[in-house]
């Protein structure tokens, strides 16, 4: 099984990082289309996906979740910069 670490940008500017096994889901999830979205996120909708990346395995993916939700805003924003230039490249 796959697991993705997903960052999602708030109505309010904030992001929110988290772990899913399915991103379209969860998104729906933190919009309130679905149950069981965060409460940080219910506050704060709409939410938006800006970052994703897929693991092997729970246990990396919850490592890098950790190593994300630990860097201040600006390094997130670079990650975030990164990802996007990366996917646009390989398109």
């Amino acid at each position: 099984m796959i697991y993705w670490v997903y960052i999602v940008a708030c109505a309010d500017g904030t992001l929110y990082t988290g772990i899913a096994t399915d991103v379209a889901r969860r998104l729906s999830e933190h919009d309130g289309d679905k149950p069981n979205g965060a409460r940080y996120t219910s506050a704060r909708r709409p939410v938006r996906l800006v970052y994703q990346a897929a693991f092997a395995n729970r246990a990396d993916a919850s490592k890098e979740e950790y190593r994300i939700k630990q860097l201040a805003r600006a390094d997130k924003d670079r990650l975030i910069a990164t990802a996007c230039v990366a996917e646009i490249a390989v398109s």
